[in-house]
């Protein structure tokens, strides 16, 4: 009985032996999961706003023309691409009907000014003969009835030569309006630029845009000096921007590149458009204003205004913090969860003010869910601080990387560069 009692007792040691031994190996002994590391420094830190939705370029002085009135082409004077001064001839429409209108309203002038001479001079011949009768009537010569005669024939001749001297104004006015006529046949550039789109040829019989009709304006023309970045940003944002605020500015035709500009114009309302998210449009001008005109309007654009900086300050790539402002950091072969508190931050750094020295080895590949707090853990990679000039995301090894837009990487259209 005794011997059955410690046989039974052998086998439970036995079987907890086995089972502490699994635990042990299964987790005590488990290989150390390799981590990512990025080591704590120093570096320009800033708090910015983008735009909600994709912004767009374009220009303040964008002309879209047609002729005031319809005619056939018979003269295009540049294509497109080309550069115009303000006052050239872009294009003639067929003017022989305006040309002879204006010749013929130059000879109703002549014949009013000879008009005008006749009957002028016969009114003067009227006030003539009217002083002799009266000098004359001194003399009881002539009789009252024949001067009130003369006076009345003096006063309607120089009624008619009053009425011909303002249809020499009138023949004046219609040549007037017979140049203005034929100046409409000519369509001229309204300022410098290039001319972006023409549809039109010569021969072909064109028609201006009659009001709420939507017919293609003839010629598109756009003034590359006036370039600038239209950014829609969300309400919530629309009392920290200001005029004259740094801007970063991005383009899809420049990939990885960031170009420096400014805050030229804030509009003083909110576009409450329906279906839409409530925007404020911010306009951004390039510094340099060569490159913009370089640009083409239409393109895509993305604008990270900068609303405060912090130079040299402590901090983390921003996808290296965890829910509740904590980092997750190496100490002596486990992983330790550090809260920290954050002042400034963006899509690519957080400024670290508290809870973290300059150094710490701060975990950044998060996207597995092995590497936790209290994971046994070796360092597999070490990022290195991104350079002056690049994203914070340069100095990852692509071995960490993960795909799929994991856990650890920057979030969707961070694309401003870094600082320095």
């Amino acid at each position: 009985m005794r011997v059955t009692r410690l046989l039974k007792w052998g086998i439970w040691l036995a079987i907890a032996a086995a089972v502490g031994a699994g635990i042990y190996f299964a987790f005590l002994r488990a290989d150390p999961v390799p981590v990512t590391i990025y080591r704590l420094t120093r570096g320009t830190v800033e708090e910015t706003v983008t735009n909600s939705k994709a912004g767009t370029v374009k220009a303040r002085r964008r002309s879209k023309i047609s002729p005031e009135i319809g005619g056939r082409v018979t003269f295009i004077g540049f294509r497109a691409g080309a550069m115009v001064r303000a006052g050239d001839v872009l294009l003639r429409l067929n003017d022989q009907d305006f040309r002879a209108n204006l010749a013929l309203s130059g000879q109703d002038l002549a014949t009013a000014k000879a008009a005008s001479r006749e009957a002028c001079l016969n009114a003067q011949l009227a006030d003539r003969d009217l002083q002799r009768t009266r000098d004359l009537k001194d003399e009881s010569i002539v009789s009252a009835e024949m001067l009130d005669r003369l006076e009345s024939q003096r006063d309607a001749a120089q009624a008619r030569c009053d009425a011909q001297r303002a249809a020499i104004e009138r023949a004046a006015a219609a040549i007037d309006l017979a140049r203005a006529s034929l100046a409409k046949t000519v369509l001229r550039a309204p300022f410098d630029g290039v001319v972006a789109d023409l549809k039109a040829e010569v021969g072909e019989y064109v028609t201006p845009a009659p009001p709420a009709v939507p017919v293609p304006a003839i010629l598109d023309i756009i003034d590359p000096s006036s370039i600038y970045i239209s950014a829609p940003m969300d309400e919530v944002d629309a009392g920290k921007v200001a005029k004259g605020q740094p801007a970063r500015i991005t383009l899809d035709s420049y990939p990885n590149r960031s170009f420096a500009g400014h805050v030229s114009r804030v509009a003083p309302y909110v576009q409450d458009m329906e279906e839409q998210n409530r925007t404020l449009e911010v306009e951004v001008d390039f510094d340099d204003a060569a490159f913009a005109r370089a640009l083409f309007p239409g393109t895509s654009a993305d604008v990270e205004i900068i609303l405060e900086t912090a130079p040299d300050a402590p901090r983390v790539p921003a996808y290296a913090l965890l829910e509740g402002d904590r980092l997750l950091v190496y100490e002596d072969g486990r992983l330790l969860s550090k809260p920290v508190k954050v002042g400034l931050r963006n899509w690519e750094f957080a400024e670290i003010l508290e809870g973290a020295r300059e150094g710490e080895t701060v975990v950044v590949s998060l996207d597995r869910p092995e590497v936790k707090e209290g994971a046994r853990a070796r360092i597999g990679e070490e990022m290195r601080a991104p350079a002056a000039g690049e994203p914070a995301t340069a100095g990852r090894p692509a071995s960490t990387a993960p795909a799929g837009g994991a856990a650890s990487d920057p979030p969707a259209g961070a694309r401003a560069k870094e600082p320095g």
